[in-house]
């Protein structure tokens, strides 16, 4: 039962649908490399580093383990897939060894989300931000041949039309966003005055197996646990990613370049009071959604222009929210 109205739709522009195209298969490009994963025990560093190994490369991981686990890697760092090097990106000298070798760099290490930036700026800023300079630094005195940015939709802010074209003014609204924003400029900066490639991608709201703390997985344990669902506002239009789409980027991106940033979400956006139906459906659940003041802090509408994705052969999902119910196992009390 959902207590409160719901807000009328919102109108979107719409798009004539692109020509059909095959989702990227990374597996086809047969690429073998010495890889560095910043963030690789994390949730969606854990999914790319299983495809990097998959596909036969050498991966070194560099995780400070402050939201992961030694678990997610015990399989291939037994059988010597893996290198996990227990440090921090702020450590200059523990990038610089680790980097050592390498031909690529994926750059996922971050305080991730935005209410963690308001709990910890401290750490938010010094890691997203000073961090992300060590791992550009470290980079390019090392020769790296490409660096992918893990960046977020979150440097756009409060977005002026929906959807978001690429060349939106990036305005980060929080001190996470502007973190990114940051970082995308140390990235530019890196690219010009080093020569370092780099490749940024935009990820939209990320979901699948092994998150957690945000919206998904904290409604399918409650929604499990017979608890409250609460939505805060009510508002919100969310896109939607699954993790497997994002790592399919994050490999495009290494393996082929992009043409500059890109936004990589579903391009359909998910009212918050749609998605707490979806998860009462998924778990049988008959929890209550409770309405409470939104926070102000945080966007309250984002859906991403895909066209230049889509563009480029990357496929998000027909519904955003399909793998919903294979994942909610993976939260159950």
């Amino acid at each position: 039962m959902v207590e409160g109205s719901v807000a009328a739709p919102l109108d979107l522009p719409t798009h004539d649908p692109p020509s059909p195209i095959c989702r990227y298969d990374a597996e086809l490009e047969k690429v073998m490399a010495k890889v560095l994963v910043t963030g690789g025990a994390g949730f969606i560093g854990a999914h790319l580093v299983e495809r990097l190994v998959g596909r036969g490369d050498d991966v070194v991981v560099l995780d400070n383990l402050k939201r992961a686990t030694r678990d997610k890697l015990a399989e291939p760092v037994r059988k010597g897939r893996v290198r996990l090097v227990e440090d921090d990106i702020r450590n200059f000298g523990a990038v610089a060894e680790a980097v050592r070798s390498c031909e690529t760099v994926f750059h996922l290490a971050a305080q991730s989300n935005v209410m963690g930036s308001v709990d910890d700026p401290d750490y938010s800023i010094t890691t997203n931000v000073l961090g992300t300079f060590n791992v550009l630094r470290a980079a390019a005195e090392a020769g790296i041949r490409r660096f992918v940015f893990t960046s977020s939709r979150e440097v756009y802010g409060d977005p002026a039309t929906i959807p978001v074209a690429e060349d939106h003014p990036v305005v980060g609204k929080n001190a996470y966003g502007a973190s990114k924003v940051a970082g995308e400029a140390y990235c530019r900066s890196f690219a010009a005055t080093h020569g370092l490639t780099v490749q940024v991608v935009r990820l939209a709201n990320v979901y699948g197996p092994g998150d957690s703390g945000r919206v998904i997985p904290l409604w399918l344990a409650a929604a499990q646990d017979g608890r409250d669902l609460q939505v805060y506002g009510g508002e919100q239009l969310i896109d939607f990613l699954w993790v497997g789409t994002a790592v399919d980027a994050l490999l495009f991106a290494a393996d082929r370049g992009l043409p500059g940033p890109v936004n990589i979400g579903s391009g359909k956006g998910t009212r918050i009071l749609e998605l707490a139906e979806r998860v009462l459906q998924a778990t049988g659940s008959k929890s209550r959604v409770l309405r409470t003041p939104a926070r102000s802090i945080e966007v309250a509408k984002f859906v991403a222009d895909v066209r230049l994705m889509q563009s480029l052969g990357l496929t998000p999902e027909a519904d955003p929210l399909q793998h919903l119910a294979e994942i909610v196992p993976a939260y159950r009390p």
